[in-house]
């Protein structure tokens, strides 16, 4: 069995992570008046590092390259269906930036302690693509992406207080955000320490 044959479902569960979260992001979490600082989004995106994560164990950065180019192109043409063409864009553009770095990051790490390429790889990647995506979808300067429809038509630009300081919305949301995808991301180091026996480098099966 080829190793793309044997990579298809870590190509599906990225492409379904990252399109779920580009859907989700574009609703603000309405409970306990967190509407300002946070999305539904935050909270599904950080699986992506983790699907990268053990794809790069599994198989090497090689592999692990390939999947994120596929799950790219699968969620954003999901995404241009669920959300829209602005969300496709920045989510195209975070997503490739932040997780081929994830990849480099971890397979930078990966002879050391278990957890530490993993953490480091999600938590760089996770500050790269926040800052990219909420800039390229919501800032004002990134408006002439604009389709006239969703959260990206500029409402989010306006200012909301973030702790008494008024700042555009979108900056609060990638602040609330950015904090879950580390809680998130910790969370996820759980799953990836129970695989470990499971997806061991291919090079050591035998």
């Amino acid at each position: 069995m080829s190793k793309l044959t044997k990579t298809w479902p870590f190509v599906a569960a990225m492409a379904a992570v990252v399109a779920a979260s580009n859907y989700l992001v574009q609703f603000p979490v309405r409970q306990f008046d967190l509407g300002e600082i946070l999305t539904w989004g935050a909270f599904t995106y950080p699986v992506a590092f983790l699907v990268n994560d053990l794809t790069n164990r599994r198989f090497g950065p090689a592999a692990a390259r390939k999947v994120v180019l596929a799950g790219f192109v699968l969620a954003v043409a999901l995404s241009i269906w669920l959300a829209s063409p602005r969300i496709a864009i920045a989510s195209g553009t975070a997503f490739l930036v932040a997780q081929l770095l994830d990849v480099s990051v971890f397979n930078a790490f990966r002879g050391q302690a278990w957890w530490r390429a993993p953490f480091l790889s999600t938590m760089i990647g996770s500050v790269v693509d926040t800052m990219l995506f909420f800039s390229i979808a919501f800032a004002a300067s990134f408006a002439f992406l604009d389709t006239g429809f969703g959260l990206e038509d500029g409402s989010l630009a306006f200012p909301g207080t973030w702790f008494g300081v008024q700042v555009p919305l979108w900056v609060s949301l990638a602040v609330g955000d950015f904090c879950v995808k580390v809680l998130v991301g910790l969370a996820m180091l759980a799953p990836y320490g129970a695989l470990l026996s499971v997806l061991r480098p291919a090079e050591a099966q035998g």
